[in-house]
């Protein structure tokens, strides 16, 4: 057996937690990150990589604009572009209800001070030339971006080892408890870890630390099918996507076509898998081909998916327990954690060294699910019926 002290032990390597070690290990603090796996192995590093900020929840706007900008000087922060791109996002509508569902998210944007181009039918084929003719219309939003997830976790959990904090791979949590000073973290492999504070951001695997404390939340796994088809003649410099979440694609300068869409399949975290149907790339590049016919030959070279954490309201939990000072949630991302894990990452290490921080965040806190919880209209169509069991009740 090992024992080890440190500040923060952080368990969960995938882009929240290599974030939020960054920020603590920037200000100074001793850090412990501690990884089932290797870091960024799980959603973090597999997921479709856009860093969206048109057509978020309102309350999540003030974290997500915080996060884009940490995204914005991620260079001069941890010394690796990690294929940051500010390609800009386009938001596609088939029809004249789907159209106003844009007009909506781009109201609540402009409130927060994004800046979004309406673009009508003749406009978008102008610009656009690939695009199928049956869009009515889009919205575009210059400053969204994307970034590689394969390199990120990776690269600042390296710029964070080089400001002191310690990254322990192929180390499972099997307990974290109460002592005298804060708290106990033991693992598989006998390190022990005593620290004063915990970051509980190991992503779908986290109500067992969470329920260890007397708190839980209705969380289930599952994953977006993803694939990526052979290099094709670059064309699409933005992302794009369609309002129903039917197509969300981009292409990478190298010529692929990188595809994400609706509905998101069942996962299994138990067995650590996330399997992709056939029929799910069959549906996929139908509907991708409705929205960029030029795809119609393109061949698809590779499928997968990742485990991802989702909660009925589609929201995270974020913030100190109400239990238990001195741990800290951040799990349950709804497969939005990639835009918003640096500014996650700031917002717990505000927590942890402040006390308090100006991003708001009160919508995610856990205690929410004491009472019943509104179901977000999102799990009656971007899920499977296994994937969310009991999601649409209530």
């Amino acid at each position: 057996m090992t024992t080890k002290t440190a500040q923060v032990a952080i368990v969960g390597g995938g882009l929240i937690g290599t974030w939020t070690a960054f920020f603590l290990a920037k200000r100074g603090w001793d850090v412990i990150l501690i990884e089932k796996g290797v870091v960024g192995a799980q959603s973090s590093g597999v997921n479709f990589g856009n860093l969206r900020l048109q057509g978020r929840y309102p309350g999540q706007y003030p974290l997500s604009l915080r996060s884009q900008a940490i995204w914005e000087e991620i260079e001069e922060l941890i010394g690796d572009r990690c294929e940051f791109e500010r390609t800009g996002h386009l938001y596609v509508a088939m029809n004249e209800a789907e159209q106003e569902k844009l007009e909506q998210h781009a109201r609540v944007a402009e409130g927060h001070g994004l800046v979004i181009e309406r673009i009508g039918r003749d406009e978008l084929r102008r610009r656009w030339p690939w695009l199928g003719e049956g869009l009515q219309a889009a919205t575009y939003s210059a400053r969204d971006a994307t970034a590689n997830p394969r390199l990120v976790s990776v690269a600042v959990a390296r710029a964070a080892q080089r400001l002191g904090a310690e990254i322990v791979e192929h180390t499972r949590v099997t307990e974290v408890r109460r002592n005298r000073i804060g708290f106990t973290v033991e693992t598989d492999t006998g390190l022990v870890v005593d620290c004063t504070a915990v970051v509980n951001s190991a992503g779908a695997w986290a109500l067992a630390i969470a329920e260890a404390f007397g708190e839980t939340a209705p969380m289930f796994a599952a994953g977006p099918p993803q694939f990526v088809t052979e290099p094709i003649p670059y064309q699409v410099v933005p992302s794009v996507q369609a309002v129903d979440g039917s197509v969300i694609f981009r292409q990478i300068p190298r010529g692929n076509v990188i595809f994400a869409g609706y509905p998101r399949t069942a996962a299994d975290p138990v067995l650590n898998r996330a399997p992709v149907p056939p029929i799910k790339t069959l549906s996929g590049m139908r509907n991708l081909v409705r929205i960029a016919p030029f795809l119609k030959w393109a061949q698809v070279i590779r499928v997968w998916s990742g485990i991802e954490g989702y909660l009925p309201d589609m929201l995270p939990v974020i913030g100190e327990s109400e239990t238990t000072p001195g741990l800290f949630h951040a799990f349950g991302f709804c497969g939005h954690g990639f835009q918003v894990g640096p500014g996650v990452g700031a917002v717990l290490a505000d927590l942890i060294v402040d006390g308090i921080t100006d991003t708001p965040i009160a919508p995610f806190s856990i205690n929410r699910f004491r009472n019943a919880v509104q179901v977000s209209d999102k799990l009656a169509h971007e899920f499977d019926a296994p994937a969310a069991p009991g999601s649409r009740a209530g």
